[in-house]
C-alpha cells in the first residue's frame, strides 16, 4: 500500500481529538487548535498536564482519522519540547468554537468560564507545541462492493 500525500494544515483545522503523551509515561485525549504551526492544548491546575511539562518539556502528539466505511486513515504525529504559555481569550474562542460551534450560547458553562472567568485567577493557560518533526501519512485504501 502507497502512502500518499495530504493538506497537513487543512487537516488539523478538522475537529480531531488528539492524543497528547508525556514523560511518565502517560497518554491523554485532548482538543486543540493548530495555529501559528503549533498545536495549543488549554490547560490549567485542574490537571497534571502543566506539570509533567515543566518537569520534563518533551511530548509526543498523534492526531488521526480512520473511517472504516470509506477506508480514509490519515494520520499526524508530532514531537518536540512543550512550553507553557498564558492564556488568550480570542485563540481560546477559536479553539472552543471549532468543536462547540459558532453559537456560544449553546456551550456548557465550564467552557464558557474559560473565557469569562480571569484567567489569571483560574491558572488557565496554553501548552503550546512547536514541532521539532511532524510526520503526516495517509494510509487509506479502497473499500471494496
Amino acid at each position: 500500500m502507497a502512502e500518499e500525500e495530504f493538506e497537513v494544515d487543512t487537516f488539523l483545522s478538522l475537529p480531531l481529538t488528539a492524543r497528547i503523551a508525556t514523560n511518565g509515561p502517560t497518554v491523554r485525549p485532548t482538543w486543540f487548535l493548530w495555529e501559528e504551526e503549533a498545536f495549543w492544548i488549554l490547560t490549567g491546575p485542574w490537571a497534571r498536564l502543566p506539570g509533567r511539562v515543566l518537569t520534563d518539556p518533551v511530548i509526543a502528539l498523534a492526531v488521526d482519522e480512520c473511517d472504516l466505511a470509506t477506508g480514509v486513515v490519515r494520520q499526524v504525529i508530532a514531537r518536540g519540547r512543550a512550553e507553557i504559555l498564558p492564556f488568550d481569550v480570542p485563540r481560546g474562542r477559536r479553539k472552543l468554537g471549532r468543536y462547540l460551534g459558532a453559537d456560544e450560547t449553546r456551550w456548557d458553562q465550564r467552557f464558557l468560564s474559560y473565557l469569562y472567568d480571569d484567567p489569571a485567577e483560574k491558572g488557565t493557560s496554553w501548552l503550546r507545541l512547536r514541532p521539532d518533526s511532524l510526520i503526516a501519512k495517509d494510509l487509506s485504501y479502497t473499500v471494496g462492493p
